[in-house]
């Protein structure tokens, strides 16, 4: 039979630093065609993990770097999963994939607003990997939001692991808020719109860099928390 804990040695092996699960029963707010059931209609369980990324690229005086860690982490990311979903369905967990980023079907045009097919913050927030903080990234205490997750969706049932107990947003703290240069965060969510042209920014030669990421560099729970 196999244990959560057979699933979290597989994980750790396979080269992450943060693992949990989620009952499917705390999905129940996800907004109605991005539900883990309908990705995947079996769905008892949501496995989510994460590795750590590099930190200092953070801190260069060019954009390039950062985008190239934030490439190569997805592409990292995505094999990882794939090994640990390949290595569980060998000993016969039936499991479906989570890709880290994209593709994604959903596209509004007019807000410029794009939808991966599973929210995987939300995922990591509910299998107890971290919170949100108002920035709209996932921060976990050790890690900060200088992580990158991944998911796989399993029917098999497995008792839920608890919830971050910890606030990763200094109380009142609006850094993040008022620091982006394109006012795209609300504290709750991002406008894609505003967000998008600069934080995937386009060369005239066509590649698509990390040109702002502010409201990630500035925010004090960067790097995890301060004891």
């Amino acid at each position: 039979m196999i244990t959560k804990d057979t699933i979290k040695e597989i994980a750790f092996k396979n080269g992450v630093n943060l693992f949990g699960v989620a009952s499917i029963e705390r999905f129940e707010n996800a907004p109605e065609g991005f539900h883990p059931k309908d990705i995947y209609s079996k769905t008892k369980t949501v496995i989510a993990f994460a590795i750590k990324l590099p930190t200092e690229s953070l801190y260069a005086d060019n954009p390039i770097p950062f985008t190239h860690v934030n490439t190569l982490a997805m592409q990292k990311m995505d094999l990882i999963t794939y090994n640990i979903s390949s290595e569980l369905d060998n000993l016969g967990l039936k499991n479906v994939l989570i890709p880290t980023d994209d593709p994604y079907l959903f596209w509004n045009n007019d807000k410029q607003e794009g939808r991966a097919i599973l929210s995987l913050r939300h995922a990591g927030y509910l299998a107890g990997l971290g919170n949100l903080g108002r920035n709209n990234l996932l921060i976990n205490k050790d890690y900060g939001s200088m992580i990158q997750i991944g998911a796989l969706l399993t029917a098999t049932e497995f008792k839920s692991d608890p919830l971050a107990d910890y606030e990763v947003c200094p109380q009142n703290c609006r850094i993040c808020l008022n620091i982006c240069p394109n006012k795209a965060l609300t504290g709750n969510t991002v406008i894609q719109k505003n967000c998008r042209p600069i934080s995937n920014y386009k060369t005239e030669k066509g590649y698509i860099i990390k040109k702002c990421f502010e409201c990630r560099k500035n925010c004090p729970s960067v790097l995890g928390l301060k004891q």
